[in-house]
């Protein structure tokens, strides 16, 4: 059931409200909300009740259950982004991306778990605990919009924002069998939106389809004034643009993986997967080398930890001790950065970005390449080793998302099947910049043809509680 159509729905709105923060209270930590605006989101709700009964329409998301990760502030209410060194911090101001959903009739449901200020790929936090994948409580969530990703699988909500900064919409969706869609960089404002790295920082949504992705995507898509950071200019129909058939015109650029690439069989044979079904959908297949992210992942990682030492530093100097240990050494560890790396790698960056869509987009309007390494691990296999070890692994979880940051391509993770110990696989579609449209629509066509993403815990189209 789309938005547009919950007039037509029994229940009031007020009422599918009710029942979905039910639903949430219900589910407890293993929903993926840390926190729920009962009150709030039930207010919201009789106003959109109250336009449907004067005949007027209350947005195109009107009535539909969103909740958001725990960074997207909102006047008054709390924000503490996963931390404790923000632990009752109440705004003063609302996101921008929030007003924007408030104004086509969404309804908020609250806030979602989240890693320790964006700071994890598993989804770990050592205040609130681990992120817990919709699938099984032993693995782990991904990150760092860790809720995001559980409360759209377990179907609480029909959508949330995440933030990514080095994967962390698309690293949950994949792990917990959703869709996340990572915008170009700057093409939505960050306005009310607490940083990690503002050069890499990006604003995206998850959902449990790429039809779902395109209509939230839309609401949040247009210039601020207020952000002078945020390039989006007039509207997108990106409704409009998924619903075209693919033809032989629409070139996907598939890697010719070789033994020696940072994938598991299994990931690689989900990805080939895909590549046939977008054949089968009308697309053309083109081979071509398999891209070596580790270059654009290591100054991702460089800009990554000088901004946010930068960001933290006067908490660092005077409440060091409220930071979680992983974070507290990551922090640290960027103020350390020579300026000179930081300008290199903030100069060689288009460069780099130009020379990746020569080498793998010429000639394609995607490239296909795997979300996560290999098969989603378990909590415990993540906390294995020491320090060392630890953030080793860390990095090689977001081998093939960090660097895309880095490049500010746009990107979106789609379900792509199970791996063989039963968790989900999603592969991640990369495009030029501004080719979000396109994206969406081969993400689209392909889900029209498959059924990966409708193997979920509860399956809830978008504007239904």
């Amino acid at each position: 059931m789309r938005a547009d159509t919950l007039a037509l729905a029994t229940q009031t709105c007020e009422a599918r409200t009710a029942n979905a923060l039910r639903d949430a209270a219900q589910a407890g930590p293993r929903g993926g909300f840390v926190r729920l605006r009962e009150e709030a989101a039930l207010a919201q709700a009789r106003a959109v009740d109250r336009q449907l009964a004067q005949g007027v329409r209350a947005g195109r998301l009107q009535g539909a259950p969103l909740a958001h990760k725990d960074m997207f502030f909102r006047n008054g209410e709390l924000s503490e982004c996963g931390s404790r060194i923000l632990a009752d911090h109440r705004s003063m101001q609302t996101a921008t991306v929030l007003q924007r959903f408030d104004a086509a009739g969404a309804i908020d449901l609250g806030a979602l778990h989240m890693a320790e200020f964006a700071m994890s790929p598993t989804g770990f936090n050592a205040h609130l605990g681990h992120g817990r994948n919709a699938w099984s409580d032993a693995h782990v969530s991904g990150g760092s919009s860790s809720g995001s990703g559980i409360a759209v699988a377990r179907g609480l909500v029909a959508g949330a924002l995440g933030s990514d900064t080095g994967g962390s919409v698309r690293i949950p969706a994949a792990a917990n069998g959703v869709t996340g869609i990572k915008p170009t960089q700057h093409a939505i404002s960050v306005r009310g939106v607490m940083p990690l790295s503002p050069s890499l920082d990006c604003v995206g949504v998850l959902a449990r389809t790429a039809q779902d992705a395109a209509a939230l995507l839309q609401v949040i898509w247009a210039a601020d004034p207020h952000d002078p950071h945020c390039l989006a200019t007039g509207t997108r129909d990106f409704e409009s643009a998924i619903e075209q058939p693919l033809t032989h015109d629409v070139s996907i650029a598939v890697p010719a993986f070789d033994d020696d690439a940072p994938v598991s069989d299994e990931v690689r044979a989900a990805l080939m997967r895909v590549a046939d079904a977008l054949a089968c959908c009308g697309a053309t297949i083109r081979r071509v080398a398999v891209p070596d992210l580790r270059e654009a992942g290591a100054l991702a990682t460089l800009v990554l930890g000088a901004e946010a030492a930068s960001v933290h530093a006067k908490w660092l100097r005077e409440r060091r001790g409220d930071y979680g240990a992983q974070v507290l050494r990551r922090l640290e560890r960027g103020l350390l950065y020579p300026a000179t790396r930081y300008v290199d790698a903030l100069r060689l960056r288009a460069i780099l970005m130009s020379g990746f869509v020569e080498r793998y987009l010429s000639g394609a309007q995607a490239l296909l390449l795997p979300t996560l390494p290999y098969a989603v691990p378990t909590i415990e296999e993540t906390l294995d080793g020491d320090a060392d070890e630890i953030e080793r692994r860390f990095g090689n979880f977001s081998y093939w998302t960090r660097g895309i940051n880095y490049l500010g391509l746009p990107s979106i993770s789609v379900p792509a099947g199970k791996s063989g110990n039963g968790m989900p696989v999603g592969v991640q579609l990369i495009g030029r910049p501004w080719s979000e449209d396109g994206l969406l629509r081969v993400a689209h066509q392909l889900q029209r043809s498959t059924d990966w993403h409708l193997r979920s815990i509860i399956s809830q189209p978008l504007g239904t509680a």
